[in-house]
């Protein structure tokens, strides 16, 4: 396992984990490895050596070793993939793609948010103990960018590259002028079938970012003012109503697309997965209706005499951005699963925030509604 150990420590400082082209894989000496004896290992033993890595290292920073392997050769990096399970099965987040795919379904994956209001970006980290703030392992970062009519919210892996044409870019969140109405979209295609809107279309195939609307959030006029919570309202796209219930499925992307200015680079960046054997491809028939997410109800405290959500010590400020949200029943009657928090957000210091979310939402589609909080509402408050 040493020699194991070694070879991963050569590998983190190349951090590339997708195919390269023949021009960039002969300028990259870690590519030679690839007809390497660490490549040609037998390949029921290097499964047994990988499967004993991934089960050791379950949390950061010691799993930037599982990382490391999936970095060292094409051959690891296809059987690393192959082991590592999505985080609605294993509760953690490993790869890049793990950001894109639905929680875990048994517990809420914990997470904080800092802001900083000086360059108006905010940062997502996964929590690595239980308490409300610890060094956190850096997750995504998003920018703040006014426009005339409305204000964009640029979402990176990289917090010092918020270019959308890089490919570090996952997607942004667009609010109206008022605050009211949001939309998340994607820089990939969710889903398969996923399409552009009409007016994207026209824009030049030069241009690398798609932008394909997930989610739309709404908030509607509080009539207690600042006293009440605000009420909001998710319609999330591609994501049918049913995944809530037992047995329930949700759309999980399998490969991340990395995009590229040079037209000579191209990536098999997208599989959609309808059920956990690995199906691909969309299910015929009626197209079934989506998910919506509405805030759980508050209830009045006498004794300190304002609205409160039990947020299980995850919250300790008071603060009008709080929020949980649920399930909306499909017909109107709710169950058991329309009781269970998808999504919970609020203050624990002035720059501060935690941010837990669950099955069928993914870190990303969590984030992305979490920064539409922030925003000023202009016409609800």
């Amino acid at each position: 396992m040493s020699a194991i150990r070694s070879i991963i420590s050569r590998s983190r400082s190349h951090r590339v984990v997708q195919d390269a082209t023949p021009a960039a894989a002969a300028a990259a000496p870690n590519h030679g490895m690839d007809s390497s004896c660490w490549a040609n290992m037998p390949q029921e033993l290097l499964r047994e050596v990988l499967l004993r890595i991934e089960a050791s290292e379950t949390s950061w920073p010691p799993r930037k070793s599982v990382v490391a392997c999936a970095g060292v050769c094409r051959s690891w990096r296809h059987i690393t993939k192959d082991i590592v399970r999505v985080p609605e099965l294993s509760g953690k987040l490993t790869f890049p793609l793990s950001l894109k795919q639905p929680g875990p379904r048994d517990i809420l994956l914990q997470c904080f948010i800092k802001r900083c209001r000086t360059t108006q970006t905010y940062y997502l980290y996964l929590s690595l103990t239980s308490a409300l703030a610890d060094d956190g392992k850096f997750l995504l970062a998003a920018r703040k960018s006014r426009r005339a009519t409305c204000t964009d919210y640029i979402i990176s892996l990289d917090a010092d590259d918020m270019s959308k044409a890089s490919s570090t870019y996952v997607g942004k969140l667009r609010s109206n002028f008022l605050g009211t109405r949001f939309t998340v979209l994607d820089g990939l295609p969710p889903h398969a079938g996923a399409k552009l809107p009409i007016s994207l279309k026209q824009v030049s195939p030069r241009v690398p970012a798609g932008n394909y609307p997930v989610a739309h959030i709404s908030y509607e006029l509080n009539m207690l003012g600042s006293r009440g919570p605000r009420r909001m309202h998710c319609v999330m796209d591609g994501i049918p109503a049913s995944s809530v219930e037992p047995g329930g499925i949700a759309p999980t992307q399998t490969e991340f697309g990395i995009r590229k200015l040079d037209a000579s680079t191209s990536f098999s960046f997208l599989r959609s997965k309808s059920n956990l054997t690995g199906d691909s491809g969309p299910t015929p028939g009626p197209r079934k209706a989506g998910l919506v997410l509405k805030n759980k109800s508050p209830r009045w405290h006498e004794h300190l005499q304002c609205w409160c959500l039990n947020f299980h010590g995850r919250v300790t400020v008071a603060s009008v951005k709080n929020f949980q949200l649920v399930a909306a029943p499909e017909n109107g009657v709710a169950g058991p699963e329309h009781e269970q928090i998808i999504l919970q957000f609020g203050k624990v210091g002035k720059d501060l925030f935690t941010m837990d979310y669950r099955y069928p939402i993914s870190a990303f589609q969590a984030f992305a509604i979490c920064l539409s909080s922030f925003d000023t509402k202009i016409a609800c408050e």
